[in-house]
């Protein structure tokens, strides 16, 4: 009878652990990407809600904190997760080691991949993204312009719209692939306008004029940089 009552707890015990394997991906992560020539710190949180996974990841090389996770799958041991937004679809595919310590794995983005490592380094601390106040009419629509940087030209366009929950916005680098890059904070007085792009480390600053037809302004990635945009003339400006 003992041995039967040792194998039932043992089994117990497996069962347990097979269990603990799927949700140990839960925590806050630290580590890096080897990427050609250096060694990218990354932080990444993981938690688990009533509604399923979310998460955060920041890049301090980037100025990049907080930027929002999304297709996030832990189950038997794997884990994989995807900087929403983000130019060249970054995805990260990881195996939890046996003591749940540590998340190796593949980085992709936009064709290359890296080897990665991240070490369990406390409780998750998810940065959830913030609503923003719905802006003026004025400022809704798609604008447009060319950003002159000192590799090159890059077209851009703003995405603008207000719904039930504020405001909403989006940037696409038509040059760069022309994915949809979430704006983080959206803040609008009066003709000035302050967008944070977090998930490109960036910032624009800009004033409409009075006919509502342009953004004036500077973006601000590291270095300051002029930026028109225009509003497109199939949406008609302010009345």
């Amino acid at each position: 009878m003992k041995i039967a009552r040792d194998g039932i707890a043992l089994g117990i015990l497996l069962t347990a652990g097979a269990l603990w394997a799927q949700d140990g991906a839960r925590g806050h992560w630290t580590g890096t990407i080897d990427v050609p020539g250096q060694q990218l710190n990354v932080e990444v949180d993981l938690d688990k809600t009533a509604n399923g996974w979310i998460g955060s990841i920041s890049i301090p090389a980037q100025n990049a904190a907080g930027l929002p996770l999304d297709a996030i799958s832990v189950a038997n041991g794997k884990c994989s997760f995807r900087i929403k937004g983000a130019p060249g679809e970054p995805t990260f595919n990881g195996t939890l080691s046996a003591d749940g310590k540590t998340l190796p794995g593949d980085f992709t983005q936009g064709g290359a991949t890296f080897p990665f490592k991240l070490t369990r380094a406390g409780d998750p601390k998810v940065e959830e993204a913030q609503k923003s106040p719905a802006v003026a009419k004025e400022f809704l629509g798609t604008w447009e312009g060319t950003l002159q940087t000192p590799g090159g030209s890059l077209r851009l366009v703003l995405k603008m719209n207000n719904d039930q929950d504020g405001a909403h916005a989006s940037l696409i680098s038509v040059d760069q692939g022309g994915g949809e890059i979430p704006v983080a904070t959206i803040e609008q007085k009066d003709a000035d306008l302050r967008l944070v792009v977090k998930a490109v480390g960036g910032e624009y600053q800009a004033q409409i004029n009075k006919e509502g037809t342009e953004l004036n302004g500077t973006w601000t990635q590291g270095t300051g940089l002029p930026l028109k945009l225009t509003k497109k003339a199939s949406e008609p400006p302010k009345s």
